[in-house]
This record gives C-alpha cells, structure tokens and sequence, in this order.
C-alpha cells in the first residue's frame, strides 16, 4: 500500500512496495544536535530497480502570516502544485529554476490555477514583494521519498531487500553540496535499520527585510 503523508510537520512519504518489508529509519541534526526538519531523504537501489509512483493529487503550499507553508514540499514529476494565498496582502509567487520557471500575482483569500512540474529538479520559490518569504519543490523520480518533520525523522517502510544509495537535500547546505549521499546501505527483507545524518546548515534566510515591512 502506497502512503502518502501531505500535513505539516509530518513526513511526505512517497514510496511504492508492499506494506510488509525492510524498514529505514533516518535521524537528522545539525552540527549543535538540533532536529533539523524539511530535509528530503531519498533512496535509490544500486540495481536501479524501483520506480516513483504514479502522480498523485495537487499539492497545496499555502501563503500565511508572510511565510510558505510548508517550507519544502516533496512532489513526483507530472504533479502539480497550487499556491493559496491565506494572508489579507496579495504575493507575487515566482521562481526562475532551471527545473521551471513562473508567476502569479495571488491576491487575498484567493489560490493560482494548477501548475504541473514535468521534471526532476528543485524549484526555489519566492515572492517579489516580501523577501523574505522562500519555499522549494523538490520535484524526484527517487523510488522511496519523504520530508522530515519537526523531530527531524523519517521512516521508510515496505523496502525490498537489496543495496541503496540513500540521499539527503535540504536547502541550507551549502550551494556547492545541497545533497549528500552514503551508498552501501543494505537492507534484508526484514530489516528494521537506523541512520544518522548530521548536517552543517548554513544560516535561514526566511528572516529578511522586505519591501512592505522592516522586518519580521
């Protein structure tokens, strides 16, 4: 059964494969042992079976108290994303990312059209008026995918036993190296394994000064 987690805080898990098999748990902190949330860990088998699910519903990022709501969200290629405006100031959402590029001018209590995202890649967003406001869409083809939550965690479960290469983005690791990966990580098909990740992030930069508001 595919199980897809969509609520704040909450890891996105987007893996296929039966509910019984091996099961991966990740823990992530920073270099101070802080939880470190909105991480995307992936997982790729070195044999290269396992491919993504079929995409799924559209995604919702939410624009509230002049912040994206979540911060990083985890879609497939061939998803699509709305962006909500739940705040009484309009937003200029836009991105100029490689993997797609847009805008729209959302006004209060008001959401965009759907926008499909065809390819793998990740999608800074941001908007023109308030700088301070940043979310990203990390669009994978990885066959077992998830975001972490508050406590910094994520579980993968129904794994087929094999060798994986297990990959961690998160967009406060440093522009020259945003994904870290340890390759060799075998699973039985009952194995029910722990891996720690320790991250050096640098600053967040969602505290920045805008044009409507000193600062926030």
């Amino acid at each position: 059964m595919r199980t897809i987690g969509k609520g704040l805080g909450l890891a996105t898990l987007l893996a296929c494969g039966a509910a019984q098999g091996a099961q991966l748990a990740v823990d992530l902190a920073d270099r101070q042992g802080r939880p470190v949330a909105d991480a995307v860990v992936s997982l790729v088998r070195a044999d290269g079976a396992g491919s993504a699910p079929a995409a799924g519903a559209p995604h919702v990022v939410d624009q509230k108290n002049l912040a994206f709501r979540p911060y990083v969200e985890v879609l497939r290629p061939g998803e699509s994303v709305v962006f909500r405006n739940s705040d009484a100031t309009r937003h200029h959402v836009y991105s100029f990312s490689r993997a797609k590029s847009f805008e729209y001018v959302v006004a209060p209590r008001q959401e965009s059209a759907p926008m499909t995202l065809p390819r793998a890649g990740v999608v800074a967003v941001g908007c023109n008026i308030h700088d301070g406001m940043i979310s990203y869409l990390y669009v994978t083809d990885a066959p077992w995918s998830a975001r972490s939550d508050a406590r910094g965690h994520v579980v993968l479960d129904g794994l087929p036993a094999g060798t994986y290469e297990v990959r961690v983005w998160h967009p406060r690791l440093p522009p020259t190296k945003q994904e870290i990966a340890q390759p060799g990580v075998v699973l039985g098909a009952d194995d029910h394994r722990r891996l720690p990740f320790a991250l050096a992030l640098l600053p967040d930069p969602r505290r920045a000064v805008d044009r409507e508001r000193t600062g926030y």
